[in-house]
C-alpha cells in the first residue's frame, strides 16, 4: 500500500484537465459497448419500461386531491399534477397539470430535475418546490401557488443549497440552509454539508433576519425542525443528528416572543427511532434498552404516554418483540389504527393494531406471497391507507382502502417480461463464522445453469426485499440469465443487530458474506466462476470495489457504480464525513487500522486475478464523490488493468437525470455483461 495520492486532482469535479480525462476516458467505453443491435434493443426495451403510459402513476393524497409526479417519452423532466379519486379509479384519470418541469427548464435555460413538493397543511394551497440543476442532492427552492398555478412573487425563495424547509403555518416555516452568517459566527454548515442551524422564518422577512431557534455543532452530521399538524396535538420538534445513527432530539414549545421558546428532552436512547402520535410515543429499539427493570433486544417496538414520559413515567406496552427470523421494517398510523410491517426471513407481513388498546384486527384483501409497503396513510382525518405489492417476478400492484374496511388493488402494471416459466428460490449460504446469510435465486425454469448477476448492498440497515425486476426480467432473466439478491449483513433484513454487527470494525462481515454467496452459487451448481458477475451502487459500490481487491477470483466480471472506495478520504469529500458512523474515522489510527484492511483504493496492486470491470459514476452526484470513481480506474490503468468507464455530466446520486440517461446506463451494464460473463463457455 501506499500514502501517496498521484490522482487527487481526479477529485476537482468540474476541472478542465479532470473533465478532459472524463471524456477521453467515456468515449471509448462508449464506442465498443454502445454499436451493437443488441445494446439497442436492451436500451429500448428499458427506455419502453421506463416510459409506458401504462405503469402506475403513484400518488399521494394532500387534502381533497391526489399528487403525482410524472416522467415519460413526452415529459423527460416530468410533470407535477393531481387529480381526484374518482377520476384515479378509472383507466383514463384526468390530470390537473401544476408544473411541467420541461417547459419550465426551456424557459430558464436550465436543466431542472424535480426534487419534490412540500405543501402547507391543512390548505394545501402553497408548495415548496426543490428544484435540482442535473439531478444533484443541492436544491433551490422556490413557493407555489397552487391555485392560481403560479410562483409566488416575494415568496420564501432558497438559492442552492443542502436545505431542509418545512412549513409551521402559512405564512411561517422552518428553514435550514447556507446562511451567509449566523449568530454563534459558526459555520451554516456541519462537516457533512447539511444545516447545522435552524430558523423560524416568517413571511414578508429576510431568511438572514429569522431568528435561529435551534443550533447544532459543526461536527453533527445536520440539524432539523418539524411541526405536527394533527388538530388538537400540534407540536414541533428539533433535533440534532450527532452521528449517522445517533440523535438529541426535543421538543420545541415556542414562547411569545423569540427569546421565550422552551426546549424539552425527549429522553429516548439515541440510536432509537421515535414517533410521536396524539399523546402516544412509541420507541423503536437499535440496541438493548432497559425499561423500568426490563431490558428488551434490539428491534422492539414500545409505546408509552407522551406527556406522562416526559415527567419521568416509564410504563409501557410492548407492541413488537424480534425474534432469529422476524424483524419490524416499518410502522404507519391510520385515524384508528398502528400498521407494522415486518419482515420474516425477508418475506413481508401486514399486522393492524388499535390505538389504545393495541388489540389485532384483520386487515381484509391483502395478497400473497408480495413484498407489501405502506405508500401512504391518513393520520389526522380517516383510516385510509396506500399499499404497494411486489415480488420478483410479479409486476406492481397499488392497493387502496381502509384498515377497517379492508384493501384491494387499484391499478397495476402490465407485465414487462413473460414470468410464466420464472421461478424464485431462496437458499441460504455458510459465511465465515457460521452466520447463515439468505440469497434469491431468479431464474428460467429451463435454465439449470448459466450466467449469473450476484447484486448486493450491505449497508445503513437497508434491507434488500423482493420486488420486480422489470428491466432485469426483460434484460437479463428473460435472455437466460441468472439473477441473485443478496441480504448480506449490514443491511436490516433481521432488525438492527444485523446491521450493526457490521459497523466499523465489523465491516468484514459484509464481504466475507457476500463472497460466501458467490461460492455457494457455484457450489450449487447455478453458475461458474467464469460465468458470475456481481453488481452495486454507492455502497454497495464499496462493495464491489472490495470483491474486486480482496476475493478477484470468485468473479468473472463487476459492475461498479457511484461507489465509495478511497476510504482513507472518504470522510474530506462531499458528504463523507456524515458516514464515519458506519465506516469509521480514517484519521483515528486505531479505526484506520481495520478501514485499512479492506479500502479498495489502497488495496488495489498488481498480480491480481481481476475480473472483467466496468466503472459508472455521475459527474453531478454531490453525496458520493465522483472522484472516487476516477481514482480508482486511473490507478487500475498504471498497474496494467482493462477497465471500462462511464462518467454521466449530471444525473446526481441516482446516475441519471432522467429516464433516457437510466435506459442508456442500465444497457450499458447489461451490455457489459453479455459480453463478458454471457459469452463464457461454461464447457
Amino acid at each position: 500500500m501506499t500514502n501517496e495520492d498521484p490522482y487527487l486532482w481526479l477529485e476537482d469535479v468540474t476541472g478542465d484537465d479532470a473533465l478532459a480525462w472524463v471524456r477521453e476516458h467515456n468515449q471509448p467505453t462508449v464506442d465498443e459497448l454502445t454499436t451493437s443491435d443488441r445494446f439497442a434493443e436492451l436500451e429500448a426495451a428499458a427506455l419502453e419500461i421506463l416510459d409506458t403510459d401504462e405503469r402506475i402513476p403513484y400518488v399521494r393524497r394532500r387534502g381533497d386531491f391526489l399528487y403525482n409526479f410524472w416522467r415519460d417519452a413526452a415529459h423527460p423532466k416530468g410533470l407535477w399534477r393531481r387529480t381526484t379519486l374518482d377520476s384515479y379509479r378509472t383507466d383514463t384519470p384526468e390530470w390537473d397539470v401544476l408544473i411541467d418541469v420541461d417547459a419550465l427548464a426551456e424557459a430558464e435555460g436550465e436543466n431542472w430535475v424535480w426534487a419534490g413538493a412540500t405543501m402547507n397543511r391543512p390548505a394545501y394551497d402553497r408548495a415548496l418546490i426543490s428544484l435540482s440543476r442535473g439531478g444533484a442532492d443541492a436544491a433551490v427552492v422556490r413557493e407555489y401557488d397552487v391555485p392560481t398555478r403560479s410562483w409566488v412573487d416575494g415568496g420564501f425563495a432558497l438559492p442552492e443549497a443542502k436545505s431542509q424547509v418545512g412549513w409551521i403555518d402559512r405564512d411561517t416555516v422552518y428553514v435550514g440552509t447556507d446562511f451567509a452568517q449566523t449568530p454563534d459566527g459558526l459555520p451554516a454548515i456541519t462537516s457533512s454539508g447539511y444545516p447545522r442551524t435552524v430558523r423560524r422564518w416568517s413571511r414578508g422577512t429576510d431568511v438572514a433576519d429569522a431568528p435561529t431557534v435551534f443550533a447544532g455543532e459543526v461536527s453533527d452530521v445536520a440539524v432539523g425542525a418539524v411541526c405536527t399538524h394533527t388538530p388538537g396535538h400540534v407540536r414541533h420538534f428539533v433535533s440534532r443528528s450527532t452521528d449517522f445513527y445517533n440523535a438529541l432530539d426535543y421538543e420545541l414549545r415556542p414562547g411569545a416572543d423569540d427569546t421565550d421558546d422552551e426546549l424539552i428532552r425527549i429522553d429516548v436512547p439515541t440510536d432509537a427511532h421515535y414517533d410521536v402520535r396524539l399523546d402516544w410515543l412509541t420507541v423503536l429499539t437499535r440496541s438493548p434498552w432497559t425499561v423500568d427493570g426490563t431490558e428488551y433486544p434490539a428491534g422492539t417496538l414500545l409505546v408509552f404516554d407522551y406527556p406522562a414520559y416526559l415527567t419521568g413515567d416509564r410504563t409501557h406496552t410492548v407492541l413488537f418483540t424480534p425474534d432469529a427470523h422476524t424483524s419490524l421494517q416499518d410502522h404507519a398510523y391510520t385515524k384508528s389504527h398502528l400498521v407494522l410491517v415486518t419482515l420474516h426471513d425477508v418475506a413481508t407481513r401486514i399486522e393492524v393494531l388499535t390505538l389504545g388498546t393495541w388489540e389485532p384486527v384483520e386487515l381484509d384483501g391483502l395478497p400473497e406471497l408480495a413484498t407489501l409497503g405502506v405508500l401512504d396513510a391518513d393520520p389526522d382525518d380517516s383510516d385510509e391507507i396506500w399499499l404497494s405489492a411486489s415480488s420478483f417476478t410479479q409486476a406492481p400492484s397499488l392497493l387502496q382502502g381502509t384498515t377497517t374496511g379492508g384493501v384491494a388493488v387499484i391499478k397495476a402494471t402490465p407485465a414487462a417480461y413473460d414470468s410464466s416459466d420464472v421461478s424464485t428460490q431462496q437458499f441460504f449460504a455458510t459465511s465465515d463464522d457460521g452466520t447463515q446469510i439468505p440469497y434469491f435465486v431468479i431464474k428460467r425454469d429451463d435454465v439449470a445453469s448459466g450466467p449469473a448477476l450476484q447484486y448486493g448492498y450491505g449497508g445503513f440497515e437497508n434491507a434488500m426485499t423482493p420486488s420486480y425486476l422489470g428491466i432485469a426480467g426483460r434484460n437479463w432473466i428473460a435472455r437466460g440469465g441468472v439473477y441473485v439478491m443478496t441480504n448480506i449483513r449490514g443491511g436490516g433484513e433481521y432488525g438492527p443487530e444485523w446491521h450493526t454487527q457490521a459497523q466499523k470494525a465489523g465491516r468484514h462481515l459484509v464481504y466475507e458474506d457476500f463472497a460466501a454467496v458467490a461460492r455457494d452459487l457455484v457450489a450449487r451448481g447455478l453458475t461458474t466462476t467464469p460465468q458470475l458477475a456481481a453488481q452495486g451502487g454507492s455502497n454497495g459500490g464499496l462493495l464491489m470495489g472490495v470483491m474486486a481487491t480482496s476475493y478477484p477470483e470468485l468473479f468473472g466480471a463487476l459492475v461498479c457504480s457511484v461507489p465509495l472506495l478511497d476510504m482513507r478520504r472518504y470522510h474530506l469529500l462531499l458528504a463523507g464525513a456524515s458516514w464515519m458512523a458506519e465506516y469509521g474515522d480514517p484519521d483515528d489510527p486505531a479505526e484506520w487500522e481495520f478501514i485499512s484492511q479492506y479500502s479498495p483504493y489502497q488495496r488495489l496492486r498488481a498480480g491480481l486475478p481481476m475480473p472483467a470491470f466496468l466503472m459508472t459514476t455521475s459527474t453531478r452526484d454531490d453525496r458520493v464523490h465522483p472522484g472516487h470513481a476516477r481514482k480508482f480506474v486511473a490507478r487500475m490503468e498504471e498497474l496494467g488493468y482493462p477497465v471500462r468507464y462511464y462518467e454521466n455530466i449530471e444525473g446526481g446520486h441516482g446516475g441519471a437525470a432522467d429516464n433516457r440517461q437510466a435506459a442508456f446506463k442500465s444497457a450499458l451494464s447489461y451490455e457489459f455483461l453479455w459480453r463478458t460473463i454471457g459469452s463464457v463457455d461454461p464447457n
